[in-house]
């Protein structure tokens, strides 16, 4: 079942905006960058394309999508690509969430992305939040492309996975699965992003340029570009 918003959980709030100026095609700036952007498809922890998502494109902030680029050039001397799963998320998109997780009793996708937790525990575990920090524009999720072998490198969980295994520090992994997340992390450290506790996939930029504002404008490439 899809939960639509009611008037008050869809209005914009005063420090949410719909001007995409500041933002670009992440793309354009990171060139043969991997797009598989979940929540333009059905495959993510609800099961449905969520709200905001028009195009399967990531979208960022200028200065985000250079620390990436820097990030990226670093990470192709290594022998890897950089895969996006999610970059800017449209506030939309995050009460779509939160209004799935209060009201919807579909948990079709437990299996795959929560198995051993309740979706209610899922925002007191800090795995979603009521406000996301991808609605300012600098905040991305991603993994590692191994060139040489042709596929993402083995991250001991897969994107998304709900659970203490994904946690960066986690050692319920082997030593080969925290190594390949180290050298993620490492990489983005060293270009301006700072990581969390509990997803080895998320990084947001130190220095991010609308720390307090939320974007409420769709993954759009028409929208960006009028």
């Amino acid at each position: 079942m899809h939960v639509r918003g009611n008037k008050e959980m869809t209005q914009i709030t005063k420090n949410e905006t719909t001007d995409p100026a500041g933002f670009v095609i992440l793309a354009d700036h990171v060139p043969g960058i991997i797009q598989e952007i979940r929540y333009h498809s059905t495959y993510n922890f609800i099961g449905e394309r969520i709200d905001g998502y028009e195009d399967p494109v990531a979208l960022l902030t200028v200065e985000a999508a250079r620390a990436l680029h820097s990030a990226a050039a670093e990470l192709f001397v290594m022998g890897y690509r950089l895969k996006v799963f999610d970059a800017y998320r449209p506030a939309c998109a995050v009460k779509h969430f939160v209004l799935w997780g209060i009201e919807d009793t579909d948990i079709r996708m437990k299996p795959y992305f929560y198995p051993n937790l309740e979706k209610q525990e899922l925002f007191a575990k800090g795995y979603i939040a009521k406000q996301s920090s991808h609605s300012r524009g600098s905040t991305i999720d991603l993994t590692l492309f191994d060139m040489k072998c042709g596929r993402e490198l083995d991250m001991g969980s897969p994107f998304d996975l709900f659970d203490e295994r994904s946690h960066p520090d986690s050692r319920d992994i082997t030593d080969e699965q925290f190594e390949n997340r180290m050298t993620l992390q490492n990489v983005m450290k060293r270009n301006g992003f700072c990581p969390i506790d509990c997803e080895w996939w998320h990084f947001t930029l130190e220095n991010e340029p609308y720390p307090d504002t939320y974007y409420e404008f769709p993954v759009s490439l028409s929208y960006l570009k009028k």
